[in-house]
């Protein structure tokens, strides 16, 4: 009977990356940008941005460029690049959390979906008339953006987002038959 083993927790160099994990995506991978943002890693993403600003971003902020344009990361100005190979945004951000391992690394619900600004946390007097009524009295627990000041709070969406992370996670570190 042949097995395979999973030998991947017995080769790691080092329990924790040398240096934070940061990304720069192309307009292709708005959503992606959006999952890696709700999972805490610093992504920057704007929707209309030339290739070659991208190149110099990701350059001189040492974020790794993450596109499904191969002609971008032929760029000689691009040093840390990965061309994601899935279509789906799930199916790529399953794939880029298992290529960078950052199930280890993650801490969800940490910056703006919108902007990649940090959460604060806030009180209910202060963001009272920012949220809807009923957020205002069924919920405790606020954040603000630091950034761009938008309220957030665990919603009915807040259970689709943590089982996203959960099969995302779980995903990354099964190993594939």
């Amino acid at each position: 009977m042949f097995e395979a083993l999973d030998i991947t927790p017995l080769i790691r160099l080092r329990p924790q990356p040398l240096r934070e994990v940061r990304f720069v995506l192309d307009g292709h991978l708005g959503r992606l940008a959006a999952y890696l943002r709700m999972l805490g890693f610093d992504t920057w993403y704007q929707n209309h941005i030339d290739d070659a600003v991208l190149a110099e971003i990701s350059k001189n902020e040492q974020r790794i460029l993450l596109t499904r344009d191969q002609g971008l990361l032929k760029r000689s100005t691009v040093t840390h690049g990965y061309w994601v190979r899935a279509t789906m945004p799930r199916e790529q951000l399953r794939e880029i959390s298992t290529r960078f391992d950052l199930q280890r690394m993650a801490r969800p619900f940490t910056r703006c979906l919108s902007c990649n600004g940090l959460l604060k946390s806030a009180t209910l007097d202060e963001v009272t008339s920012e949220v809807p009524e009923n957020a205002a009295r069924f919920y405790a627990e606020f954040w603000r953006c630091a950034a761009c000041g938008k309220v957030f709070w665990q919603g009915s969406h807040y259970q689709r987002m943590t089982r996203l992370i959960a099969e995302t996670q779980l995903t990354a570190e099964a190993p594939r038959a």
